[in-house]
């Protein structure tokens, strides 16, 4: 007679959010350079755009698709696709992919594109005010990020969408640098070496609270005396 046993093998995941958040931390880094004016043109923001804000973003997604987190392989997932697709929108205005294209670009796509991730990104600030409040800052200033990018792609109320854009951008990045470190020095060291803020606890109860609010309210007659001690 032969025994089966079946045995399971867990496979645990690091959390992918460091290299995602650097990822986005050095594109928005190099790219706010160029938009404030310190750097000129786009040729060296490409490659960055696709290596750190596209594969390293991806990268993470596929992570968290393993680690069952849906808001972070959505979030990292969706803002790598997005700087992938930024950087191809740049070489087809320079001719990388033909003339005929770039003869035919067209602004106003784009400024529809920004548009789209901002409704996205409105969502995902909703939830990152349950994560923790570095986390909610990114999300609040990629709001105005993709605000300053649409209007600017629509030629609305002269340079300013364009500087909206540009400061948003950098404080992007030095939050995402700040993330980063937080993600990779708290769990390297067990705690909260660096403090990213308590989540708001708006739309979603801390387990504290729900161990409090499940239990039995007891009422006098569930008080009872005792004069037993061990």
């Amino acid at each position: 007679m032969s025994i089966h046993q079946n045995q399971e093998t867990k496979i645990v995941n690091a959390d992918p959010s460091a290299i995602g958040l650097f990822g986005l931390a050095m594109v928005t880094l190099v790219a706010s350079s160029q938009k404030l004016g310190i750097t000129t043109d786009v040729s060296f923001v490409i490659p960055w755009a696709i290596l750190l804000g596209g594969f390293a973003q991806l990268f993470a997604c596929v992570i968290d698709t393993k680690r069952n987190n849906t808001f972070g392989a959505t979030a990292f997932g969706a803002y790598g696709l997005f700087w992938l697709a930024v950087a191809a929108s740049w070489m087809m205005q320079r001719g990388i992919f033909g003339e005929t294209l770039a003869a035919g670009v067209d602004p106003h796509q784009l400024g529809f594109a920004f548009v789209g991730y901002l409704i996205l990104t409105l969502f995902l600030t909703i939830g990152a005010m349950e994560t923790h409040k570095v986390l909610f800052s990114i999300f609040f200033f990629i709001n105005f990020l993709f605000i300053g990018l649409a209007l600017d792609s629509f030629g609305l109320f002269g340079a300013f969408p364009q500087q909206l854009a540009a400061y948003s951008e950098m404080i992007i990045s030095l939050l995402s640098f700040y993330g980063a470190g937080a993600a990779v020095l708290n769990e390297h060291f067990g705690r909260e070496f660096i403090p990213v803020g308590k989540p708001f606890g708006i739309f979603k109860k801390s387990d504290e609270a729900k161990a409090t609010s499940a239990r039995p309210v007891k009422t006098g007659k569930d008080f009872k005396v005792k004069n037993t001690f061990s």
